[in-house]
């Protein structure tokens, strides 16, 4: 069966571009914009699913980088579909020791996943909030290798990535 890999990456850029545009309404005050927040993400985390049953993981070379970091991205942001988000982890696992796909957003992905499970992650990706005006990140399973963990995977040291977050 022949794809429409062109449709496919234009679609799944086209669905980041909305996510990235509707995300500052994930925290936000306003309930309708939390709402709209979560229909978004729940529309485009099934798609993914979509996608997944037909193409497997979208990687690069499948729809270029541009489109695989799309559906990494509504994978991570598919929080309240735990049962496609571990599918994702699964199918860009695979990926990724094929070398077909980033280990530093397996890391995130792999994070994200064991925060929504409740259980603690790996490299301190998942920020759990704001302490002292310092981003804190949820509990980490080896806190004290955090940082090597990382470099390990192209993500840099904690210090360096929670710089990057506004000032609270």
């Amino acid at each position: 069966m022949a794809y429409d890999t062109a449709a496919l990456a234009a679609e799944l850029i086209s669905m980041a571009k909305a996510d990235h545009e509707t995300s500052p309404s994930a925290n936000s005050e306003d309930p309708a914009d939390q709402l709209a927040w979560r229909r978004l993400t729940a529309q485009h985390g099934d798609r993914l699913n979509e996608i997944m049953d037909e193409y497997g993981w979208p990687t690069a070379e499948l729809v270029g980088a541009d489109a695989a970091r799309a559906a990494w991205l509504i994978a991570q942001h598919a929080d309240r579909q735990l049962d496609v988000q571990r599918r994702a982890l699964r199918l860009l696992e695979q990926a990724v020791a094929e070398g077909a796909a980033s280990r530093r957003e397996l890391a995130f992905l792999r994070d994200r996943v064991l925060v929504n499970d409740g259980r603690e992650q790996i490299y301190g990706t998942q920020i759990a909030g704001i302490r002292e005006g310092s981003p804190v990140p949820w509990p980490c399973q080896d806190p004290e290798r955090m940082d090597a963990l990382r470099a390990d995977v192209g993500i840099e040291p904690f210090a360096q990535y929670v710089a990057k977050f506004p000032a609270a």
